[in-house]
């Protein structure tokens, strides 16, 4: 399995298919939370994509906004959960952020069920849980 870091426009339409077909499987479907799923944000995204021959299994989206920089949309398809491959991508979805904007901080909206996780990584919350399509969410920073 190797990981791809590829803009929008870079992406064949198979593999933007594959990714919106995983990202409502996991965010509209099981998740039970219609939502408009594809975004504004996709058209300027870096797409963080980790595959193997049998296709994409884990996924997320990395956001340069004017005074952060953001990711999102962090998902390991059901079949390829419980291989830590979600640490593997944040890790690697890090990396290529100090790679690409080494002087912004990195901000992003996490299920507040996750909070534990990304604290692994570093990051801070910084907002009380507030609703976000229904699910609880936390604001967190990396910290420095």
């Amino acid at each position: 399995m190797d990981f791809q870091i590829k803009a929008t426009p870079e992406l064949s339409a198979e593999e933007l298919l594959a990714i919106f077909i995983e990202r409502v499987a996991v965010f509209v479907v099981e998740q039970e939370c219609p939502y408009q799923e594809a975004d504004q944000d996709d058209q300027k995204a870096l797409h963080v994509c980790l595959a193997d021959e049998q296709g994409l299994k884990a996924y997320a989206r990395i956001i340069d906004r004017e005074d952060d920089v953001t990711f999102g949309r962090v998902l390991v398809v059901k079949s390829a959960r419980k291989q830590q491959l979600g640490q593997k991508l944040v890790q690697r979805t890090l990396q290529e952020i100090q790679q690409r904007f080494p002087d912004k901080s990195v901000t992003i909206s996490a299920q507040a069920y996750l909070r534990k996780f990304y604290e692994g990584f570093g990051f801070e919350v910084v907002s009380d849980i507030y609703l976000e399509d229904n699910i609880p969410h936390v604001d967190m920073r990396l910290s420095n």
